[in-house]
């Protein structure tokens, strides 16, 4: 038996800070989406649309930035170290793209249209789907200890 603990490698590290940070703006987002309901702010209230995408960039970056915590705790273990690496880029661009696309889409809405930073959305589903499709491909047993 080793004293050592392994670290983990850059890439999950950087998911692990990038969880964080998802956290840091979106938990905090919900706060402000919850005064600015009961203050009743216009900017808020003029459009159903850029409520619902609002809410929506709230929750799924919560979400997901605890999603790239869970990744950051479970990769080394299950995940081969050549899989654990580019599955870590995936799962960190998904997880910024889906909610970064709700909250611009609800940024210029249009007539009840949301703006085209929605297109990001189902680029970072896509990007997230191949990543634990991935993930779920490259699982192993974990190491004995």
């Amino acid at each position: 038996m080793s004293d050592v603990t392994e670290s983990p490698d850059d890439s999950t590290r950087q998911t692990v800070v990038t969880g964080f940070f998802l956290l840091a703006v979106f938990v905090p987002m919900g706060l402000t989406l919850e005064a600015l309901h009961a203050l009743k702010v216009p900017v808020y209230f003029g459009s159903s649309m850029r409520r619902e995408l609002w809410t929506l960039a709230h929750a799924h970056g919560g979400i997901l930035g605890i999603l790239c915590l869970v990744y950051g705790s479970v990769a080394e273990r299950w995940l081969s170290a050549a899989a654990g690496e580019s599955i870590a880029k995936w799962v960190r661009w998904g997880a910024v793209l889906m909610p970064l696309g709700f909250l611009l889409g609800g940024i210029g809405t249009h007539e009840g249209d949301p703006s085209l930073g929605i297109l990001l959305v189902p680029v970072g589903g896509v990007v997230l789907i191949v990543a634990l499709v991935r993930a779920g491909l490259d699982c192993r047993p974990s190491r004995s200890t």
